[in-house]
């Protein structure tokens, strides 16, 4: 989304400075506590964003699909990574240097707009999951977990039809493949999706964003 608004001269830039990472399932895109050197990208895969508590829990705070990107506050506050990122699948990571990404912060009013759209997309993401960690049972995770992968800003490529296992979703979701297979079931009888070999069709974003088990 936001490459589509640069000029000529400035994607010339972009696409020489830019570079390739692959990161095999299991493997770590970033760590929390790296300093931050890149604004990152998903060109192909799944990722999960996650944070290890002291005591050992683990919090997911979203995934990510190709065409998204992440790490554009460490960056604007030039502070040390908050998370870590995980491939779920093999995965293939774009790296913009941070002098590229100050560069076109400095000369590009469209891509300053994405940023600002996409960090209020990121707030009330993050907001929205402090009330459904709080207050949702599992059913109801599940529903806003896989609605979250639909927002413009944060997956821009993602369609209706999303090749993701249950076990994927499961990660995502903080819960067992099993206990997410029974949540995907409920929400297929609610009509707000679709389950296939190797994914899910989603029917209903709004309904899976409001959903509440009753």
């Amino acid at each position: 989304m936001w490459a589509r608004s640069l000029d000529a001269a400035q994607m010339a830039r972009v696409e020489a400075d830019m570079v390739e990472r692959f990161v095999p399932a299991g493997g770590y895109a970033c760590r929390k506590g790296d300093p931050v050197e890149h604004w990152m990208g998903v060109t192909d895969g799944l990722l999960k964003m996650s944070s290890v508590s002291p005591e050992g829990k683990t919090v997911t705070f979203t995934g990510m699909l190709a065409g998204g990107w992440f790490g554009e506050g460490s960056l604007l506050n030039n502070e040390h990574r908050k998370y870590d990122v995980v491939a779920l699948r093999d995965s293939r990571i774009a790296l913009m240097p941070r002098a590229t990404f100050q560069w076109l912060l400095d000369n590009s009013i469209p891509f300053n707009r994405f940023l600002l759209m996409q960090l209020n997309a990121r707030l009330g993401l993050f907001i929205s999951l402090v009330e459904y960690d709080r207050s949702l049972e599992t059913d109801a995770r599940v529903a806003r977990c896989l609605a979250a992968l639909f927002n413009p800003y944060l997956n821009p490529a993602a369609g209706h039809q999303l090749q993701i296992s249950q076990e994927e979703i499961g990660y995502l979701c903080s819960t067992s493949r099993q206990r997410a297979n029974q949540a995907l079931q409920l929400l297929e009888r609610e009509g707000l999706l679709r389950l296939e070999y190797g994914g899910v069709t989603i029917l209903d974003v709004d309904g899976l964003r409001n959903f509440r088990a009753v």
